[in-house]
């Protein structure tokens, strides 16, 4: 049986966000992208989210199919007003989660969808709340390879979710793609998550 005809393009590769996109059960196609990281002097975390994102979702209309609606996402730790990001080493992804460790922080996933000239954007925040943590249990955590390569140093969808006393928000945000915002968003477009409707573009 052939696969159906993707009727977006998912700007990333992550392997978290193809699996949230996959739960809406819209055919997409993946490419990968790559954009400049690097938060500008001053910028507040929001404006950073949102930017990356639609930076991402246009870097994926020009190498994706033009036709199709493009889609974008960041995801991102703030602690204090400060974007953690992912960690450079083993270093500084542990000393990402004793600064989590027992206090409050905020997940903002920001998302971004263009078709044609036509853009919009969304953003999810989530509190998360993480429970005090042992010495012993961040250095084993890091060795399990799980937080090598996640904002904040964990993945709430692995066992990192074992840190955390309560979450305020958004699962799939603070996974890496809402998936509320995401599927308003894809509304705009005519695409129904529940429906038959196809592709538009509002003008």
């Amino acid at each position: 049986m052939m696969s159906p005809s993707p009727r977006i393009i998912l700007a990333s590769t992550s392997p978290r966000r193809r699996e949230l996109l996959a739960q809406l059960a819209i055919p997409f196609e993946a490419v990968d992208v790559e954009v400049d990281e690097t938060p500008r002097l001053g910028e507040p975390a929001e404006v950073y989210v949102a930017r990356v994102a639609a930076e991402k979702s246009l870097q994926g209309q020009c190498e994706g199919a033009a036709a199709l609606p493009v889609l974008g996402a960041d995801t991102e730790v703030v602690l204090d007003g400060e974007v953690l990001g992912k960690p450079r080493d083993r270093e500084h992804g542990e000393a990402m989660l004793k600064r989590l460790a027992g206090r409050e922080h905020r997940v903002l996933s920001g998302v971004s969808l263009r078709f044609g000239e036509q853009h919009w954007q969304a953003m999810s925040e989530s509190r998360v709340y993480f429970r005090a943590l042992r010495d012993a249990e961040i250095s084993a955590y890091w060795n399990t390879g799980e937080p090598a390569d996640k904002a904040g140093a964990y993945a709430i969808q692995g066992l990192g979710a074992v840190f955390i006393a309560r979450l305020e928000g958004s699962f799939s945000g603070v996974m890496g793609l809402p998936v509320y915002e995401t599927a308003e968003l894809l509304s705009r477009v005519g695409i129904d998550v529940f429906g038959e409707s196809q592709c538009r573009d509002e003008r």
